[in-house]
């Protein structure tokens, strides 16, 4: 043990007197949140909204008045004809165009099919989608009072939507806990890799071979300072998604911080396994961010939905940790779940960490023999 110490200490020691490797392994972190959590909003309000209203009623003025109160879209500008609308969509200034037909009103008022159109500007089809979906809803609930109004309130069927763990719906609370698997992946998976193959650069790891010191003892010495280091990084982040952005963490910080463990079992074992594959830390460093991490971070479920990738990448999905940590994360952050529901993913994470650390380890023992 006290070998091991000195390796702890050592290693320590040297990630204190390298000055740019603080800001990357503490102000990094932060930066990627506050970037995340308030650019990357995938929250759609006030969309331009061009207007082309062909009928000029109290009925057309009426509909315009409820897009305009609902604080999705706000009015840019108006049209006379529909050939004027296209300009206004190819330069930006208008993301959708509402056309209200001539005999809207008197068709609303007889009773008649009533109908609008709106044109989307579909090259940013995330936008426009939801857009979409809001002058529908719009469209739809103005529809639904004008026949409670002429029809009664009896037969009539109503949905009372209720959203549970997220009730705004707001994409900052989807996408901030994925921070933490990025952040990780980076300090516990990344930067280990790479100061175990400077070791091998700077002719250290030779060195090593011939001292009294086992191979277990270089390993969990390395290893030990970037896992106080990942969770200082998890305990950080959560407290600023908490009190900046917002975030609840419903669940408890201990079963997170466990939960993590395990996740820091699988990052290093990759790091360490990638450490045995390279001889340089530029090559250590390029594998690891194109090898693992892009593909783990599009195929984990962190930024794009789990369900909508094809049967083929879901099957990949599985093989990686963070498809089991983003579970955590959002169970645990939004949902307040604990070991008792997230067993399932535990046991994933456990198994694979000890399987991928158990190879890292045998291959680094045999390049040291």
């Amino acid at each position: 043990m006290y070998a091991l110490l000195q390796v702890v200490i050592k290693e320590v020691l040297q990630l204190r007197h390298d000055r740019k490797m603080i800001p990357v392994l503490i102000v990094g972190p932060v930066m990627q949140l506050l970037a995340l959590g308030f650019a990357a909003n995938m929250d759609v309000n006030q969309i331009p909204l061009l207007l082309l209203d062909q009928d000029r009623t109290r009925g057309s003025r009426e509909l315009v008045e409820r897009f305009t109160a609902s604080g999705y879209f706000h009015i840019v500008g108006g049209v006379d004809a529909a050939s004027e609308i296209e300009p206004w969509l190819i330069d930006g200034r208008a993301q959708i165009a509402l056309v209200v037909g001539e005999g809207y009103g008197a068709a609303r008022a007889g009773g008649r099919p009533a109908r609008v159109q709106a044109i989307a500007d579909g090259s940013d089809s995330n936008s426009s989608g939801i857009g979409l979906g809001y002058a529908a809803r719009i469209v739809a609930e103005a529809a639904s009072e004008l026949q409670a109004a002429r029809l009664g309130r009896m037969g009539r069927v109503e949905l009372v939507p209720r959203v549970l763990y997220n009730p705004d719906l707001k994409s900052r609370w989807f996408y901030v806990p994925a921070v933490l698997a990025m952040v990780l992946m980076l300090v516990t998976m990344m930067l280990p890799a790479m100061a175990v193959v400077r070791e091998k650069e700077i002719g250290t790891l030779e060195q090593i071979s011939v001292t009294p010191l086992r191979p277990w003892q270089f390993l969990v010495g390395k290893l030990v300072p970037f896992v106080f280091i990942g969770l200082i990084d998890l305990w950080l982040i959560t407290w600023l998604a908490r009190s900046v952005l917002g975030v609840p963490l419903r669940g408890s910080l201990v079963s997170l911080t466990l939960l993590t463990l395990l996740y820091l079992l699988n990052t290093l074992g990759l790091g360490l396994l990638v450490s045995t594959l390279v001889s340089t830390q530029q090559q250590a460093m390029m594998f690891t961010a194109l090898g693992l991490m892009v593909p783990m971070i599009y195929l984990g479920g962190l930024i794009f939905p789990f369900e909508n990738m094809p049967l083929g990448f879901q099957y990949v999905s599985y093989m990686t940790p963070v498809h089991y940590y983003a579970k955590v994360l959002r169970g645990v952050f939004l949902k307040g779940s604990g070991l008792a529901v997230l067993w399932p993913e535990a046991l994933a994470l456990a198994v694979m960490g000890l399987l991928v650390l158990t190879l890292a380890s045998l291959r680094f023992r045999k390049s040291l023999d």
